[in-house]
């Protein structure tokens, strides 16, 4: 099974590496990190990069598609056509196409989305409905047909984990959790604006991250901020 997992300029990192710590267990997994070109590409953080592999005229047949999504990133991945292009190309022969977190919205740019159920950030939500999807603002994972969409950032780790019980069966998506000692216990019960008070979403909008490579072009709160 060929996966191939985006990247761009200033990606959230979290969004493509969850996923890829448990889709790579899947039996004969080939994992491509698939880009417009090789080489490093720097996250939202402004410090950390990750290497594209393969590139989109490389990979014409990848199964699986999964987009990341970014805060600074995602309006200037919306409007690329390559990357936008790609996505409608593959999908014709993908089993599955897929994002997290604001990713969603890059999927709505490529056509994907229209009409259908799809989650994202919660705080991009708005910007999906105005795409054409139907947001599912308190759904983790919405899968529509071959299409599967996760909300911010972690929820990536649990679409990987419920795409592996699809792919493999329970068992073996069992035991990769159970080998990532993926367990989740936070010592914190503010995951999703319904359960955070409102000090809180508001400090949380302030987090919003603007790549040192992007300020002045980029501010939290613009389509597909997350």
């Amino acid at each position: 099974m060929q996966i191939a997992i985006v990247l761009y300029p200033d990606v959230t990192a979290l969004d493509a590496v969850g996923p890829y710590e448990i889709l790579r267990f899947l039996p004969e997994a080939e994992v491509r990190f698939v880009g417009a070109v090789t080489g490093p590409l720097l996250t939202d953080s402004g410090v950390l990069t990750l290497g594209v592999t393969h590139t989109f005229a490389r990979t014409p047949r990848p199964d699986l598609v999964l987009v990341p999504g970014s805060g600074p990133g995602t309006a200037a991945a919306m409007a690329d056509r390559e990357l936008t292009g790609w996505l409608a190309r593959v999908h014709d022969t993908t089993t599955w196409t897929t994002s997290v977190c604001s990713g969603a919205l890059i999927l709505a740019a490529a056509g994907l989305l229209g009409g259908r159920p799809a989650t994202t950030h919660w705080i991009a939500q708005d910007t999906l409905g105005r795409l054409g999807a139907q947001p599912r603002r308190d759904e983790r994972i919405v899968r529509s047909g071959r299409i599967v969409t996760a909300a911010g950032v972690a929820a990536g780790l649990d679409l990987a984990l419920w795409l592996s019980g699809e792919i493999a069966g329970r068992d073996h998506a069992e035991a990769i959790q159970l080998w990532t000692e993926y367990d989740p216990q936070p010592p914190f019960d503010a995951g999703h604006p319904a359960k955070a008070r409102p000090e809180i979403l508001d400090r949380a909008k302030g987090l919003a991250p603007v790549s040192p490579t992007r300020a002045g072009r980029s501010s939290p709160g613009r389509p597909g901020s997350a």
